[in-house]
């Protein structure tokens, strides 16, 4: 249970604003961004799946930045890896979510 709370305090410290997304633009009801380093853009998200089994492909998210985004080879469409043990290897250790980027990107946050 502990476990589980200090996953999700990990997950909402990455993905939630302390300003709701909409004040600054954003669309209302989007609770936090990504950063997609490939693009230089921010994306709205919200995590639809807070957990996943460890099945099929998934993309590594760090402190709220990835690789991949929208358009991109590579974007799995918003399933999440978190490496929550620290070992960088996907295993049961680790959190598995779905959070879907929402577009229009954005250059800022």
């Amino acid at each position: 249970m502990v476990r589980k709370i200090l996953v999700f305090l990990l997950l909402a410290s990455a993905l939630v604003s302390a300003v709701p997304a909409f004040a600054k633009g954003g669309r209302a009801g989007a609770i936090g961004t990504v950063y997609v380093s490939s693009q230089g853009l921010y994306y709205d998200t919200f995590v639809s799946a807070q957990s996943l089994p460890m099945q099929g492909r998934f993309q590594k998210l760090e402190m709220g930045v990835t690789e991949f985004g929208p358009g991109d080879p590579g974007y799995l469409g918003g399933r999440w890896w978190i490496d929550s043990n620290g070992n960088d290897v996907q295993d049961e250790g680790d959190t598995f979510l779905l959070c879907p980027l929402l577009g229009p990107g954005r250059t800022t946050k």
